[in-house]
């Protein structure tokens, strides 16, 4: 990777400044909904910790926008790793300050220190050396195990390691970057790429990058109306991007010329509006109705999906087959996720809406890796260089 990892630093007893992507829900009691980031820092913590090394933890939460909001503090974030550790987090309560620098100083070996919000300081999202500065004074070594924060330039990911002569990626972000190398780098064949979600726009430099290193692509979710729209089809009150037509063409023949097949849905579950109390029907794609939107893939497609991936040998997958939020446009993103689970590939998926949907299937456990962060999973696939893992090199 041209990137230290942890196994390559002299670590005993050292001070060392991790950054780490704690955001995650927190509901208005202030208790964590759902703790898979946290739990997945954890080999990175434990492995400080059993170094002897005084540990400082730096994170962000939501959207502050560089203000104090109550609501956004990591104290909650705090109290359930201090149960998943089984050792007391100390919480200073705030980034700076000399109370801050007090707690750390503090730090036995073997202890563990959490920052507050690191959005309450303007100085994070701007990429500022001087509140990198501040930062740095906190470790001795920087790590960085924020893979969901890589593709941002901030000053606790990017400003902050040039004042670092040891730096590395953690075990989080060494398993990223290693399973992405995996599956589009050196793969093994054939590849299948599979994309949803709702818009062309937002995926087509993904789609136009991957088209140069997989043998098929699949496409579902909102964004297939685009297609369908290119190919002369009528979309009825679907959502799709008119001015990204076009562009949706030009994938089209690019994909003609490049030999790599293309599988749209055939058939899809229509309604008059999204609710999950909706009067659906399943029509094929060339004949949507006029007062009708497509909003999920059918049963016709499923198979043929199914089918596209059985010979695969690798699998990589971002964004949902339809508005699986709503139980009657479900189907096609959970016969998706059996499918994956069922297959005998090597089986990398990404993106917020997809985490979700296999949380909601149980199935979670069954694919071979999950990446934690979905726009910065969406730039590798974009073939975009990250900030938060250039800076390391």
């Amino acid at each position: 990777m041209a990137i230290r990892t942890l196994r390559d630093l002299t670590l005993d007893g050292k001070r060392v400044l991790v950054r780490v992507d704690f955001n995650v829900p927190v509901d208005e009691k202030g208790r964590v909904r759902d703790d898979t980031r946290i739990r997945a820092a954890l080999p990175t913590i434990r492995y400080l910790v059993e170094k002897k090394c005084r540990v400082v933890l730096m994170s962000h939460l939501g959207r502050p926008k560089g203000k104090w909001v109550d609501s956004l503090s990591l104290k909650p974030v705090a109290e359930r790793l201090s149960r998943l550790l089984r050792k007391k987090v100390v919480f200073p309560g705030d980034v700076v300050g000399e109370k801050v620098k007090e707690a750390v100083d503090a730090l036995k070996p073997g202890e563990v220190l959490l920052l507050e919000n690191l959005r309450f300081y303007p100085g994070e999202e701007k990429n500022d050396p001087e509140f990198a500065k501040q930062l740095a004074e906190y470790g001795d070594v920087f790590v960085n195990d924020a893979f969901g924060t890589a593709h941002r330039g901030h000053a606790s990911n990017s400003a902050v390691t040039k004042f670092f002569r040891e730096k590395a990626a953690g075990f989080l972000m060494e398993n990223e970057i290693s399973y992405f190398e995996r599956a589009l780098k050196n793969p093994v064949r054939p590849v299948v790429a599979i994309f949803g979600g709702a818009k062309v726009s937002g995926k087509i430099q993904a789609i136009t990058n991957v088209m140069k290193r997989v043998e098929k692509i699949l496409i579902g979710g909102a964004m297939a109306n685009t297609f369908f729209a290119a190919l002369g089809f009528g979309v009825g009150k679907s959502l799709f991007e008119e001015e990204m037509v076009p562009v949706a063409q030009k994938v089209l023949r690019e994909a003609r010329k490049r030999g790599v097949r293309l599988y749209f849905p055939v058939d899809v579950v229509v309604a008059p509006e999204l609710s999950a109390k909706a009067r659906t029907s399943i029509v094929p794609v060339q004949e949507i109705p006029d007062d009708m939107m497509a909003l999920d893939t059918g049963p016709a497609t499923r198979l043929l999906f199914r089918e596209a991936i059985q010979d695969a040998r690798t699998i990589v997958w971002n964004g949902p087959m339809g508005a699986f939020e709503f139980d009657p446009f479900s189907r096609g993103t959970y016969a998706l996720i059996e499918d994956l689970a069922s297959s005998h590939a090597l089986t990398i998926v990404g993106g917020g809406d997809t985490d979700t949907a296999l949380h909601r299937t149980g199935l979670f456990d069954r694919m071979s890796y999950v990446s934690t962060g979905g726009g910065a999973f969406l730039e590798l696939l974009e073939g975009k260089k990250l900030p938060g893992i250039e800076a390391l090199r």
